[in-house]
């Protein structure tokens, strides 16, 4: 027999299939995570973060001297102490004085600046933009002796106006960038489109872009409210007649040398949180839209 009709005799090669591949180990879904692991680690962090709360309506809420864990009976003489006798009715108007003009002013200001940024080309305008990220590094405290020397000359310490221009100068540097980034994130054919349609600048602005930014401009002025409501140095330095004085010196009114008045600074502190609880209530769903929004260049 030849070499050839041996091959052809030959039975050929049985192939086998080749195997599977075989799954990739993945991490387990959110589903399939046991229940103890999610709700135990923030069962501990609500603790730890309800405790500081519960303390403060503690010595709020019980009577005066009582060591009790347990507010009752349930009394507010601390509260009517706090806005009767320590005039915490007028540094809550003249707090939401502060906070309101305040907003107002900065969120205007950022407008117009920030439009500038995100729409025009100027030669300085990487420069300017370095400044106002720079100044974010320079402490409230360095402006103290430079404003008070403005603000004498123009004879407005002991002025709420002081305060709030403080305050406003302050809170303008982030706010504009800030606003410039949700305006590059409106297309500038919606406004090139109006321009067509026969509308000015101004007009395709307060038309076209204004609606666009509400959920920027409610987080640049909630943010603008609080820290000028919750701020407590220019108020203190600008500030001599008691009755100008604002919340956070009011609270600090409530401590001296010797003793504090645990209860009244309790009452005095649930007044001053209650209104930013409020408004962040009411705004946190375009708040966390807005910051999410300006933080990403369009």
């Amino acid at each position: 027999m030849s070499v050839k009709e041996a091959t052809q005799a030959a039975p050929a090669p049985v192939r086998t299939a080749p195997e599977p591949p075989r799954p990739a180990k993945r991490s387990p879904a959110w589903d399939e995570v046991p229940r103890w692991q999610i709700y135990l680690p923030l069962g501990v962090y609500l603790v730890f973060t309800l405790i500081p709360f519960y303390w403060i309506l503690l010595f709020a809420l019980r009577p005066a001297g009582s060591t009790s864990l347990v507010p009752w009976p349930v009394t507010f003489e601390h509260f009517e102490k706090v806005w009767t006798e320590r005039q915490f009715g007028t540094y809550f108007q003249n707090s939401v004085l502060v906070g309101v003009a305040t907003l107002v002013m900065t969120t205007i200001v950022a407008l117009a600046g920030g439009y500038a940024l995100a729409r025009f080309d100027f030669r300085i305008k990487r420069g300017f933009m370095l400044a106002l990220l720079c100044s974010q590094f320079v402490p409230g405290a360095l402006l103290l002796v430079p404003l008070f020397e403005i603000f004498a000359e123009l004879r407005m310490i002991n002025s709420l106006g002081s305060v709030i221009i403080a305050e406003t100068v302050f809170q303008l540097p982030l706010s504009m960038i800030l606003i410039s980034n949700f305006i590059k994130n409106v297309p500038y054919s919606l406004e090139e489109a109006a321009w067509v349609d026969g509308c000015g600048r101004f007009r395709a602005f307060r038309t076209i872009v204004l609606p666009l930014l509400r959920p920027g401009l409610i987080a640049v002025g909630s943010f603008a409210f609080v820290h000028s409501w919750n701020h407590f140095l220019f108020a203190l330095m600008f500030l001599n007649n008691q009755e100008m004085q604002t919340i956070p010196v009011g609270l600090n009114t409530l401590m001296s040398a010797d003793s504090v008045d645990l209860g009244a600074l309790a009452a005095g502190g649930i007044i001053a949180a209650v209104p930013v609880v409020i408004v962040f209530a009411f705004i946190q769903k375009w708040l966390i839209t807005g910051f999410s929004a300006g933080a990403v260049k369009g």
